[in-house]
């Protein structure tokens, strides 16, 4: 048996943190819904299981979406993650090799030169050998790069970086020292047994020069194991929950869990999964603007699992999804927000009984659902009508005079139970009216139809709907040249995944030039609905500062498909902006005149080229 009173402290470490995984993933576990469980059930024993086993290596041990942020920042994350899980399988490996017994104590693979000092002769061993003290040093320069990035992050690649809690500093702390014990007590061992190699042999070779190196090596085991114990311990507490986390809920996500209206185990598990690596910070909007230092998702979700969290923290931002997008691990940080602010919030205690019930309502082909920021640029709605008259189809203005709310908004506020009875009521209208498509031109609306209605019909946004009716020659739009970029909104591009639709439909009509910062990336207008706290001053600056990238290459018109956007960059803006409906709308053409507009707006072009 191979022992040491020194491996004591790496295995009391070791089973404290098996312990207290256990124990909190029982209790994630017995959270989840009982529709979860049958979905894991489903899709365990499936090709399923085996992508979410590449995903794992991919993400958690290669952190392929870090590298596509920051290179550097990829290869420290992936240095320290497959380096480390490379000197256990590899050590693992050897052991076996050496002793050939693959079912070793457990640390043995761990202290392999502490217990096994006589010097490697066989090539297969001197490889194994050369093998860990190559991954040793590539974990090393990890621990270089991170430290580079805790003082100077602006060389990996990052603005910000995370602030730490008191158990981050620890467990960060016992990190950093684990690898440089570990080649200091293995140089040290190998400068009086000669069983090191290429890195730690000619260190200990100099080491033995001027120090009695058969009397300290022991202080570095020890220091070593007390640095693993250390590290063990704090998991748990610390931002490093995320390691074992992580594996658990890609494996779950894979298996077709995700977050829902319900604060569940799966959702814990994705709050656990937060590794605090900072690259929200950098994509948050509010951070650029310098008054907001900690609203971010990272501390948000740092301040839950300390249960620190306060109201205002929570309501504190714009729900524009940026973070989500930018997060590594794939956690739903906007509903994460949604949610804790229905368990912060007072449910709402109006019954809507001004609400109408009288579902007596002529029968529609379309209903038309303008929602209500449409009704504050009214010209958007004029222009649908327009288009909807042109197209000769027959169709049902919903809200023309007020209606009600989708829902979504008191939803973003937390009013999750308040919402549902304006849903049911719109729902119920929808349903009476007959029509086998909704259309609405506030992406808030339609990603609450979407979601929340439950309906059979189809549901458009029209930046959707506008294209088919072009397509399937409903209308025609006259071409005009004019050079525009297009700002995605948040709810429609990132909350919904609707890009192409709108650029497909302006490239017909106008010359659509690309922006660095567009699609998934696209910034917020700054009029978001969702943040409940922002002063006005604050939220200008956000408006402003879109605004002004959006005019940074002098576009003729800055075209975007949602209500509030419009309002919100309009006001800043030095080019026009328009929603794709009133573009659309002050272009159609009547079927059988469009040479005939052609050729005036032509002649218009050459008089104006000719002054």
């Amino acid at each position: 048996m191979h022992f040491n009173l020194f491996v004591i402290p790496f295995m009391a470490g070791m089973i404290a943190l098996l312990i207290l995984l256990a124990f909190r993933y029982s209790q994630w576990l017995s959270n989840l819904e009982t529709g979860d469980w049958r979905k894991i059930g489903s899709n365990l024993f499936t090709l399923k299981t085996i992508y979410a086993f590449r995903e794992i290596f991919m993400e958690s041990l290669i952190h392929r979406k870090v590298f596509k942020v920051n290179p550097l920042l990829g290869y420290m994350h992936m240095s320290l993650a497959f380096g480390w899980f490379m000197l256990i399988v590899v050590g693992k490996f050897e052991a076996f090799y050496y002793t050939g017994k693959f079912a070793n104590e457990f640390y043995y693979p761990i202290f392999f030169r502490f217990f096994e000092q006589t010097p490697h002769l066989s090539t297969t061993l001197l490889n194994f050998n050369a093998s860990m003290d190559l991954i040793l040093l590539v974990v090393l320069s990890g621990i270089v790069v991170a430290i580079l990035k805790r003082f100077r992050p602006g060389m990996t690649g990052m603005k910000k970086i995370t602030r730490h809690s008191v158990g981050d500093r620890l467990a960060l702390s016992s990190l950093w020292m684990i690898f440089p014990l570990r080649l200091l007590a293995e140089s040290t061992t190998a400068g009086f047994t000669g069983n090191g190699s290429f890195l730690t042999q000619p260190i200990g070779n100099f080491l033995n020069i001027f120090l009695p190196l058969q009397s300290i090596s022991m202080v570095f085991w020890w220091m070593y194991s007390l640095a693993l114990g250390a590290f063990m311990v704090s998991i748990p507490f610390s931002r490093y929950m995320h390691i074992p986390t992580e594996l658990l809920l890609i494996l779950l996500r894979n298996w077709g869990l995700k977050t829902n209206d319900n604060f569940t185990g799966f959702s814990e598990i994705e709050v656990q999964s937060c590794s605090r690596c900072g690259i929200c910070i950098d994509t948050c909007q509010m951070n650029s603007q310098g008054k907001n230092a900690t609203t971010q998702m990272v501390y948000f979700l740092r301040d839950y699992r300390y249960d620190q969290l306060k109201p205002d923290l929570s309501d504190n931002c714009l729900l524009c999804g940026r973070c989500t997008q930018a997060c590594p691990v794939g956690i739903d940080l906007t509903q994460q927000r949604v949610l804790q602010r229905k368990k912060m919030t007072f449910p709402q205690s109006a019954q809507f009984k001004y609400l109408p019930v009288n579902q007596d309502i002529d029968k529609t082909e379309v209903v038309y659902f303008a929602g209500c920021m449409s009704h504050l640029s009214p010209n958007i709605s004029l222009s649908m009508e327009k288009i909807f008259k042109a197209d000769s189809v027959k169709y049902l203005f919903m809200d023309r005079d007020g209606s009600v709310c989708c829902g979504r908004p008191l939803k973003l506020s937390g009013q999750f139970e308040a919402a549902k009875q304006l849903v049911e009521n719109n729902r119920q209208q929808i349903i009476a009216s007959g029509a086998k498509t909704l259309v609405t031109s506030c992406p808030i609306c339609y990603k609450s139809f979407k979601e929340d209605y439950n309906l059979k019909i189809r549901v458009l946004h029209h930046s959707e709907y506008l294209p088919e009716l072009i397509s399937q020659k409903k209308i025609k739009v006259l071409p005009t040249g004019k050079q525009v970029v297009f700002h995605d909104p948040c709810e429609l591009g990132r909350g919904s995944g609707i890009y192409e639709q709108p650029r497909n439909l302006l490239k017909k009509f106008t010359d659509l030039r690309p922006l660095s910062q567009e699609k998934s990336d696209s910034l917020c207008c700054g009029g978001s609905l969702g943040n409940l706290s922002m002063d006005t001053e604050e939220r200008c600056a956000i408006q402003k500062a879109t605004a002004d990238y959006l005019n940074s290459g002098n576009p003729e018109f800055i075209a975007t498909s949602c209500p509030m956007c419009k309002k919100s960059i309009g006001q800043f803006s030095v080019a026009p902006v328009k929603d794709i409906a009133e573009l659309v709308a002050a272009n159609l053409v009547k079927i059988g005149q469009e040479n005939h507009k052609l050729l005036k707006y032509r002649k218009l072009q050459d008089a104006m080229d000719i002054q």
